[in-house]
Parts: structure tokens; C-alpha cells; sequence
């Protein structure tokens, strides 16, 4: 049976990273993918190959062992060690000592793998050794060997055939941020299973918005086999502000001498304050707009900051009601109520 160069297949060296292991497979399999190739067999059988190769050297275990004995594979085959409780000593510098036992399971459940494959890895998942005990993909200590489990399992139907959906736990969690935050973008680090991740929180979210980490979840099905996690954000209230989307509504309150004479007054944004100049004879309840002062829009440029006046009157005590009863008796104002019926 022909040795197959996984490496060669994905186009990468020998020293490739996982992230360019990833990276080859990926572009591959868009290329291959039978949906974009129908009824070509041979764009098939490399997507096949393509799916092997990164189902072996994106596991760090079966890329070791691989690697161990490469070409020499059949070598390894012919001096009996194809089933059963298999001693790996002298074979590539693999842990001396160490037995395997090989678990067979049926051609459909290997999803398609190639003849190389299923000889090369035993046809199927490897547990631990006579003493019964076993441990992860990461390794554990049983009696006086090192046991560890490969479990393909969680490969999925890699082979090109209909795919089987295999659930994945989903964690949960909630991250709050402020309107601040919102304007600028934020991260938040969460717990999931004891290991700390950091999740950028994105400008513009809005209250109750879910962000999904794939990959970031439970995990279930293999070692490296995990859900997503799904993030719900929560906007604080700010008492400044009203949102309407990506505007913002404040009111500002002002004198009456700045609405009837103008004035420059600071009023605050999300991230700060800004000055407005307010122009004479300015109305209470008026709505004044700054352009680009609220908060990022999805797709791209920011929302307004609305400004609502509400002129607070002075209180005056007679002399000053006078006063300006004499100014306003000089300067009377149009009826606001002309026009309105009053029953």
C-alpha cells in the first residue's frame, strides 16, 4: 500500500505550523469542495485526501506519530504489529514500554479514510493498555506505562460524504459595559471550564445582543473538540442619555438669559463633553443635533447626539418682577395660543 505524503497533499513543509496547516487546508477544501466541483472525481478524491491530511497533522498526537515512522510504516506493519497490544519500543523514539490496543470500529464510521489510513492508525480508536486504565488524548500514568487515548470520534465525517452533525455544549455568559464602552468597544475576560478568555465586546452593541466565540465552549466529543460560547451583552443605563439606535437624546438644561441671548454651554457626550454654542432666542424643548457624537452605526460612521433645551426660569422676587415686567411691556411677544381653540 503506498505511503501517502499528508504533507505533500497540503502543499506545506514538514516544519509547517498549525497555522499553516490550517491555512493550506482551508484554501484547499474551497477549491475541492464537491459542491463546487459536482461529479468530479477527481476534485473528490483530493478533497478526501485534503480532509485526511488535516485530520492527522492538526492533532498533535497523530502528527507525532506520523512523523515517527513516516515511510517506514510498512516496516512497522510487517513486524507484526497491526492489532491487538502492540509494544512501540525502538520504533522512532515513541516511549519505550508503552502498549496499545487497538479497538476496531466499521469502515463507515471512519468517514471515508483512506486504506493508508485506517492501517497506519489501526483502523479506528485507540484505548489504553491491558491494565484498564486510560486517560485523555493528554496523557495520564497507568501502572508503570504511559497510556493514552486517540479518539477519532470527534474527526466527524471528514471523507466528502453527508455529514453528520455532532451537538457540541454551548457555554453562556454575560458581559456588562457601559455606554462609554459602547461608544469606544471594550473586552471582557470570562471563565469557561477554568480557562480564561478574552472576548472584545464590539462598538455599537446593543442591550441584549448575543457574540458567539466558536470554539470558545464546553468541551465535548475529543480533546480540542469544543462548543461555542455565546456572549449576551448588557448596556448599563446611563441617566444622561436616551437611545434610539445609534443617536443619542440628552436634554441640557439652561438659563433664561443664555436661551433669549445665546451663550456656549458644555454638554456631555458618552466619552466626555463637548461645547455648544447656543444661539439666541433658543426655544425650550428645541432639539439642536451634533452630527457624528453618537454612537458607531454597523455599518460604518456614527450616529447624533440630540440636544433637548429645557430653560429653567429664574425666581424673581417683586422689584425684579417688576423690573422686567417694564422691559417685557416694551417688547410684547406674538400670543403663542393664536390659532389654538380652547373649549
Amino acid at each position: 500500500m503506498e505511503y501517502k505524503d499528508y504533507y505533500e497533499v497540503l502543499g506545506v513543509p514538514k516544519t509547517a505550523t498549525q497555522a499553516d496547516i490550517k491555512k493550506a487546508y482551508r484554501r484547499l477544501a474551497r477549491e475541492l469542495h464537491p459542491d463546487r466541483n459536482p461529479g468530479d472525481k477527481e476534485a473528490e478524491r483530493r478533497f478526501k485526501e485534503a480532509n485526511e491530511a488535516q485530520a492527522v497533522l492538526s492533532d498533535p498526537e497523530k502528527r507525532k506519530r506520523y512523523d515517527e515512522l513516516g515511510a517506514n510504516w510498512q516496516a512497522y506493519q510487517q513486524a507484526g504489529f497491526g492489532g491487538g497490544a502492540t509494544d512501540w519500543a525502538g520504533f522512532g523514539g515513541a516511549p519505550g514500554g508503552t502498549r496499545w490496543e487497538y479497538r476496531r470500529v466499521s469502515p463507515e464510521d471512519l468517514g471515508g479514510f483512506s486504506d493508508f489510513f485506517q492501517s497506519f492508525f489501526g483502523s479506528g480508536e485507540f484505548s489504553s493498555g491491558p491494565m484498564g486504565a486510560s486517560s485523555s488524548s493528554r496523557g495520564g500514568s497507568a501502572g508503570g506505562g504511559f497510556d493514552q487515548v486517540f479518539d477519532f470520534g470527534d474527526l466527524g465525517n471528514l471523507g466528502g460524504g453527508r455529514r453528520t452533525a455532532i451537538p457540541q455544549p454551548t457555554a453562556t455568559a454575560v458581559a456588562e459595559v457601559s455606554l462609554e464602552e459602547v461608544s469606544r468597544g471594550a473586552e471582557r475576560m470570562v471563565d469557561v471550564e477554568g480557562r480564561r478568555l478574552q472576548v472584545k465586546i464590539p462598538p455599537g452593541v446593543n442591550d441584549g445582543q448575543k457574540i458567539k466565540l466558536r470554539g470558545g465552549g464546553m468541551r465535548g466529543g475529543g480533546a480540542g473538540n469544543a462548543g461555542d460560547l455565546v456572549i449576551t451583552v448588557r448596556v448599563k443605563a446611563d441617566p444622561r442619555f436616551e437611545r434610539r439606535g445609534a443617536d443619542l437624546v440628552t436634554e441640557l438644561p439652561l438659563t433664561l438669559a443664555e436661551a433669549l441671548l445665546g451663550a456656549e454651554v458644555p454638554v456631555p457626550t458618552p466619552t466626555g463633553s463637548a461645547k455648544l454654542r447656543i444661539r439666541a432666542n433658543t426655544q425650550n424643548g428645541q432639539e439642536i443635533h451634533l452630527r457624528g457624537r453618537g454612537l458607531p452605526k454597523r455599518g460604518g460612521g456614527r450616529g447624533d447626539l440630540i440636544v433637548r433645551t429645557r430653560v429653567a426660569l429664574p425666581e424673581l422676587d417683586e422689584v425684579a418682577r417688576e423690573e422686567i415686567g417694564a422691559i417685557l411691556g416694551r417688547h410684547p411677544q406674538p400670543d403663542p395660543r393664536r390659532g389654538t381653540k380652547v373649549h
